[in-house]
Protein backbone atom coordinates (compact mmCIF):
# COMPACT_ATOMS: atom_id res chain seq x y z
CA UNK A 1 0.00 0.00 0.00
CA UNK A 2 1.25 3.22 -1.10
CA UNK A 3 0.19 6.92 0.78
CA UNK A 4 1.09 10.02 -0.56
CA UNK A 5 2.81 12.21 2.16
CA UNK A 6 2.72 15.82 1.90
CA UNK A 7 6.77 17.77 2.29
CA UNK A 8 7.56 21.43 2.27
CA UNK A 9 9.27 22.39 -1.19
CA UNK A 10 12.61 23.19 1.25
CA UNK A 11 12.38 19.28 2.69
CA UNK A 12 10.94 17.94 -0.77
CA UNK A 13 14.58 19.80 -2.69
CA UNK A 14 16.64 18.50 0.32
CA UNK A 15 14.87 14.81 -0.47
CA UNK A 16 15.81 14.76 -3.91
CA UNK A 17 19.23 16.24 -3.38
CA UNK A 18 20.02 13.49 -1.39
CA UNK A 19 18.99 11.12 -3.93
CA UNK A 20 21.01 12.37 -6.91
CA UNK A 21 24.22 12.25 -4.04
CA UNK A 22 23.58 8.61 -3.46
CA UNK A 23 22.98 7.96 -7.58
CA UNK A 24 26.01 10.28 -8.03
CA UNK A 25 28.63 8.35 -5.37
CA UNK A 26 27.00 4.92 -5.45
CA UNK A 27 25.80 4.59 -9.10
CA UNK A 28 22.34 3.12 -7.64
CA UNK A 29 19.10 4.47 -8.82
CA UNK A 30 17.38 4.53 -5.56
CA UNK A 31 13.51 5.82 -5.74
CA UNK A 32 12.23 8.80 -2.93
CA UNK A 33 9.67 6.22 -1.95
CA UNK A 34 12.77 3.80 -0.83
CA UNK A 35 15.18 6.82 0.40
CA UNK A 36 12.37 7.79 2.60
CA UNK A 37 11.66 3.59 4.39
CA UNK A 38 15.35 4.14 4.66
CA UNK A 39 15.34 7.34 6.44
CA UNK A 40 12.35 5.78 8.62
CA UNK A 41 14.28 2.42 9.55
CA UNK A 42 17.31 4.03 10.38
CA UNK A 43 15.42 6.40 12.36
CA UNK A 44 13.52 3.75 14.54
CA UNK A 45 17.22 1.94 14.78
CA UNK A 46 17.94 5.72 16.60
CA UNK A 47 15.06 6.32 18.32
CA UNK A 48 15.94 7.80 21.35
CA UNK A 49 17.77 10.29 19.12
CA UNK A 50 14.44 11.49 17.04
CA UNK A 51 12.80 11.96 20.46
CA UNK A 52 15.41 13.76 21.62
CA UNK A 53 15.87 16.18 18.36
CA UNK A 54 11.73 17.60 19.58
CA UNK A 55 12.98 18.47 22.89
CA UNK A 56 13.66 21.65 23.83
CA UNK A 57 17.37 22.87 24.15
CA UNK A 58 16.86 23.54 27.27
CA UNK A 59 14.77 21.83 29.68
CA UNK A 60 14.08 23.55 32.88
CA UNK A 61 15.38 21.57 36.17
CA UNK A 62 12.81 21.12 38.43
CA UNK A 63 13.38 23.11 42.38
CA UNK A 64 14.61 19.63 43.81
CA UNK A 65 16.74 19.17 40.97
CA UNK A 66 18.14 22.49 41.35
CA UNK A 67 18.81 21.08 45.26
CA UNK A 68 20.42 18.49 44.30
CA UNK A 69 23.12 20.14 42.05
CA UNK A 70 24.31 22.76 44.83
CA UNK A 71 24.38 19.78 47.64
CA UNK A 72 26.65 18.17 45.32
CA UNK A 73 28.88 21.98 45.09
CA UNK A 74 31.71 22.56 46.76
CA UNK A 75 34.67 25.14 46.83
CA UNK A 76 37.70 23.61 46.49
CA UNK A 77 39.86 27.24 47.03
CA UNK A 78 41.26 26.81 43.45
CA UNK A 79 40.42 29.79 40.75
CA UNK A 80 39.36 28.56 37.80
CA UNK A 81 39.16 30.40 34.39
CA UNK A 82 38.49 29.35 30.76
CA UNK A 83 41.73 28.57 30.02
CA UNK A 84 41.90 25.34 32.33
CA UNK A 85 38.41 24.07 31.92
CA UNK A 86 39.30 23.89 28.25
CA UNK A 87 43.17 21.98 29.10
CA UNK A 88 41.21 19.34 30.99
CA UNK A 89 38.03 18.93 28.46
CA UNK A 90 40.18 18.97 25.55
CA UNK A 91 43.97 18.44 26.89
Amino acid sequence: MVTAVKLEEEAKSRLEELQAEIRLRTGERVTQQDLLTRLIDDACDSREAVIDSFRDETVPLSASERETMRRGRFNSGVETDEDDIDDVLYG
